[in-house]
Parts: C-alpha cells; structure tokens; sequence
C-alpha cells in the first residue's frame, strides 16, 4: 500500500535510501500522533523511538533535503489541479527553547533570557485559499554579539539584517515555482522594505503586502494622509473570520485605491536612488465598529493593476489568506508541540522541525478539508485500510 508520506515525498533524496525510508515511516507516525510526544507517536516502541531518535541525530541527513521532497510536491502537483496563480505567503516566526536550558547552538530571541531558534517560511495557498504546503523555509541563530543594537539598525544595509530573509525567500521561492507559473506574494507589514518593493520581477510575478511606513510619495506628502484624502470608490460588506478570539462578523468597509509612487530612501547614495517603484495603494476601513473597538484598517500596496471594484475585492479576498500562515505556525506549535521538544542541539532540533513542518501542513490541509468540503469522503485522506482498523 503506497501512503501519504511516500507520495508527498517521492523526490526526496537524503543519500542514503534507508534515510529515505526512514523519513517517510516517521513522518506518518508523528502525524498519526502529532499532539503527543516522540515516544507516544511510537507507542512506546523501543525500536521505534531508537529509529526517530538517530535520525534526528544523524549528521548525515540535511534537514533542507527533508523539506525539499516536500516542496517539489507543492511546487509542481498542486494538490491535483492547475491553478492559474498560486498565492506566496511569507513570514516569520520564533521557536522559543528557553524551557531546554541545556540546549546548545540557540541564540536570543525578542529578548536575551529569551532562547531559541527564528524561522521564515513562505506558504503555498490556492486563490480558494487551500493551504498547497511549504514553498520555502530556512532557520538561522543570532548571534549574541548582536543584542542590544537595535537603535543602529537603520544605519545597516538590507543585507546585514533579518530582514534580507524576505529577499532571499523571494528569490528561492520564485525559482522553485515551475517557469512561467503566476505568482502573488502576500505578506504583512514586515515585508515593507523598500529593497522588497523594489525587486526586479519577471511578468506574472506579483506582490501585495500591507504598508507599516507613512513614506513620503510626493513633495510634502506622505502616503496614508494622500490615500486617506481620496475619494471612496464604493462601500463594501465584507466578512470578517475570527480572531483574537472574537467571534465572525460582517462590516462594512470604505474602498480607496489609486496609483503612488514610492521614492528611494534618501540615505541612499544619487547614483543608487533610481526612479522609485510606482505601486497601486488599495485602502479599506471598517466603517462602524462594534462599540468600544478601533475600526479596522487595511493599506495594501500591490503591483496588481486594480481596474475595479471587482478586481479590488478579488485582491482583499487573497490578503485575507495570509492568516493561513499564522494558523500553521500555531499548528506547529499548540498541535505538534514543537517547542516542547528536548533534543539537546539545535542541528537536532531543526532536523526534528523540518520533519514536523510536514506533519503540520496535512494537518492545516485535512483541517481545511473537513471545514470547506464536509460532505467529501474521508478515502480522499485516509486510506480504507485505516478506516477499517479503527
């Protein structure tokens, strides 16, 4: 019987094909049991646990090849069917180990108490918002020698930054997509950096994220007081999903959106300040918030040509999936507990993450699965076999 795993990772090559067997039998065993520990996953099972635990200590196995069977998946199947654009969703996150004191090779998080490893990831997502999986993902470690620079950040290049990960992401992403594939970027405030929006981009490669600096886009004028003084284009009825545990609700929302032009920082020196980027602004506020609650407020800026209503509510319908990638990272750590494992090293640890980076995708996807399409089979997820032993 052929099962998940090994169709999901039928391209993964680790050297060795006893390693790849090994990642493929692992990866369904946690994922039977992904809430529970490496032990509980294996029922107890001494030789299983032994199994799990080599390979997690195994030098030879490049947790980037453990991803990359993986990525080729979303990359070139698409869960079954052609999609005329794939969303791209980026973004970063912490995984805190400051429990494992014994743990080495971590470096300081949001604080320097605070141990651990950073991760950037960018998520696949259909236009329906089906959750496709992991079109890239890397780790790095600060370096303590690092902490407590803050206040000389601007001072730095892109390049000597956190922030050059969006940049490199960038690049890997848009070279493991098949050439010619329409792709979108969509990423929150982070990803305002003017190196991101100024990005050479072959046509078909889009972006849309939402903007955290108030840039000056004309003499004397600064984007959100020039968008803010256009006229709307329609009011919308728009629904809201839930968050910060708020329930659901529909509101009404104001719609702006036109053309600016973002202009090169001026520490740049002349000779590498060019033309700018001219970029459409796409602005929504919520018009009448529940009492006691700031309306919300969206400024997106895209290089989608935006020719109407239509295409605008298509736009803010695609931003409203980049939650996806935050509900992965909660499965990642509330489902899979990944900050709860022991395993001494951060080679160990990365290895054992990339691993349950998978495991969390099916879960996110059978989660959507079952939300949108209640009525489908659970054969198209689990095989008969299975079902017949529970």
């Amino acid at each position: 019987m052929t099962t998940w795993a090994s169709e999901e990772l039928q391209s993964v090559e680790l050297g060795d094909q006893r390693l790849n067997n090994r990642l493929k039998v692992l990866v369904e065993t946690l994922a039977s049991c992904p809430e529970g520990s490496i032990p509980q996953a294996c029922n107890g099972d001494p030789a299983g646990m032994k199994a799990a635990y080599r390979f997690f200590d195994n030098d030879r196995v490049d947790a980037s090849k453990i991803l990359a069977g993986h990525v080729a998946s979303t990359c070139t199947c698409t869960r079954g069917e052609e999609h005329a654009t794939i969303l791209a969703i980026p973004d970063t996150t912490s995984l805190d180990f400051t429990q494992h004191p014994g743990t080495h090779g971590l470096g300081y998080l949001e604080a320097d108490y605070l141990r651990g490893i950073k991760v950037h990831s960018v998520f696949g997502v259909s236009p329906e918002g089906v959750p496709l999986g992991i079109l890239h993902q890397t780790h790095w470690v600060r370096d303590d020698a690092h902490y407590g620079q803050k206040a000389k950040r601007r001072q730095k290049n892109t390049a000597a930054k956190d922030s050059q990960r969006w940049l490199e992401a960038q690049a890997a992403t848009l070279a493991a997509l098949p050439e010619g594939q329409k792709v979108v970027t969509i990423a929150d405030r982070e990803a305002d950096l003017y190196d991101f929006l100024a990005l050479p981009r072959q046509e078909g490669q889009e972006f849309l994220i939402r903007a955290a600096q108030n840039r000056v886009v004309a003499p004397s004028q600064k984007l959100f007081e020039t968008v803010a003084d256009w006229s709307p284009m329609a009011t919308l009825e728009l629904s809201l999903g839930r968050r910060d545990g708020k329930p659901p609700r529909t509101a009404d929302w104001s719609l702006r959106y036109g053309n600016v032009t973002i202009p090169a920082p001026t520490n740049r020196t002349q000779a590498n300040r060019g033309p700018g980027v001219s970029l459409t602004a796409l602005e929504v506020r919520e018009l009448t918030p529940p009492p006691g609650e700031a309306p919300i407020h969206w400024l997106l800026l895209t290089s989608l040509l935006v020719r109407n209503v239509a295409d605008a509510v298509q736009y803010l319908t695609w931003y409203s999936f980049r939650w996806l990638i935050e509900r992965y990272h909660y499965v990642l750590k509330s489902g899979c507990g990944v900050e709860q494992l022991a395993l001494q090293t951060a080679d160990r640890l990365w290895r054992a993450f990339a691993v349950y980076s998978i495991v969390a995708w099916r879960l996110l996807w059978l989660t959507y699965q079952a939300r949108q399409t209640p009525q489908t089979s659970c054969e198209v997820a689990l095989e008969t076999e299975n079902l017949s032993q529970k």
